[in-house]
């Protein structure tokens, strides 16, 4: 393995050139510097949908499913193999913090041993590195949005996919995932997020209609919550604040209904409001214990209907260390097959505890059972399909990291 002077002049080289480097003059970066090491690469990156992954370079795809590339993808393992010409190989996962973006192919010098811990260390590190960069580059040009698309995007989708966080955060108390279907055509649904001084803020939304004009629904109240949590408001003033864009600049377009929530980080309360939408699903221990069961109050945007409606559709719940909370649209339940028969919320909880006791992690949980719901309509979705999974631990942060050891 070389000394630790040529990794640090390697690293070295690839973040002092990136300053000034596009998307597509990364990888030659990322090989020069390599090439110090004497190890080569080959990056892919997931599509959308993850299914598979992609090379940033002209080659075949990879299957996320039954491939060794696609193990240590989905389960964030490095592990060894074999390139086709017989070359010792890592497949490190790349991720930007948890947001699994790909994997990438480390061909090794032909008297390195892929079992060693500070060989492995030091690829993570370099994979790590990739992982920043790519999302560094992304909004600077459209290499990597390329590569990520097995089918183009429609223009509502184009505008919320800008706007949506990463499908997956973590810190030392809590672990976010989330995934969304009809990808290249979504347009009502949307989620959010965000994580202030130990309170978590998670959000939910399916507006009305299809298209650029769900899309522009959505849009407006993913602006107008954030405003208004930024200002400092409340769950309540959060939902007026949604409403009053609606109402103000969407007054016969139609509504969205929402789940918004805050969870204490340092003590497990969770204070939610629900406007319209199917209520989260408390997992414990593997098992569904309820549903969130405040009583909801107006879709955003309807309020202006009922002005005096008293419903506020709050609650509290207090959640146990290793809890999980689900939360999905409707286009999940109601996906229907060729006989008509939905999705349900029973099969949907069936196969989110099947997952949670093989012991998954969030975000490949989600991906599974966004699949199954894609699969029980033989492949093309009605309608927008969206989950989110939240689970409240110390621990569930450090699945969604690769063993260095090996």
């Amino acid at each position: 393995m070389p000394p630790d002077a040529v990794w640090f002049q390697a690293l070295n080289e690839i973040i002092n050139a990136s300053h000034l480097a596009t998307a597509d003059d990364l990888v030659p970066i990322l090989d020069s510097a390599c090439a110090r090491l004497g190890i080569r690469l080959r990056l892919y990156l997931t599509d959308l949908p993850q299914r598979e992954l992609r090379p940033i370079r002209a080659g075949d795809s990879l299957t996320v499913d039954g491939t060794v590339a696609g193990r240590a993808f989905r389960l964030t393992e490095i592990l060894p193999g074999h390139d086709t010409h017989g070359a010792g190989v890592l497949w490190v996962p790349v991720l930007d913090g948890t947001e699994r973006l790909g994997v990438v192919a480390m061909r090794l010098p032909a008297d390195a041993d892929p079992d060693d811990p500070s060989l492995r260390e030091r690829c993570w590190t370099l994979a790590g590195l990739m992982g920043h960069l790519i999302v560094a580059k992304l909004p600077y040009g459209d290499l990597f949005h390329r590569v990520r698309r097995t089918a183009p995007l429609t223009v509502a989708s184009e505008l919320l996919w800008q706007l949506l966080p990463p499908q997956t955060f973590a810190c030392q108390e809590l672990v976010v995932a989330a995934m969304m279907e009809r990808y290249d055509q979504v347009g009502g649904d949307g989620y959010d997020y965000a994580v202030n001084d130990k309170c978590a803020y998670l959000a939910m939304f399916d507006s009305t209609g299809h298209d650029l004009a769900a899309g522009l629904i959505t849009t407006s109240v993913l602006a107008a919550t954030r405003n208004a949590r930024r200002a400092g408001a409340d769950l309540l003033g959060i939902a007026a604040a949604a409403d009053n864009v609606l109402s103000e600049h969407h007054p016969t377009a139609g509504f969205t209904t929402a789940v918004l929530a805050e969870l204490d980080l340092s003590t497990g309360a969770l204070s939610y409001l629900l406007a319209g939408h199917p209520p989260p699903v408390l997992l414990r221990g593997g098992s569904v214990i309820k549903t969130l069961g405040a009583a909801p109050r107006l879709p955003l945007g309807l309020r202006r209907l009922r002005p005096d409606s008293a419903i506020s559709g709050a609650g509290v719940e207090h959640l146990e260390p290793g809890d999980r909370l689900l939360l999905h649209t409707d286009g999940v339940t109601e996906a229907r097959d060729q006989n008509g028969v939905e999705f349900g919320i029973d099969r949907l909880v069936d196969l989110t505890e099947r997952h949670e006791a093989a012991g998954l992690p969030a975000p490949e949980t989600l991906r599974r059972i966004t699949h199954a719901v894609l699969d029980h309509q033989n492949g093309r979705l009605q309608d927008d399909a969206t989950l989110m999974l939240v689970e409240w631990s110390t621990e569930a942060a450090r699945s969604l990291l690769p063993e260095v050891a090996g």
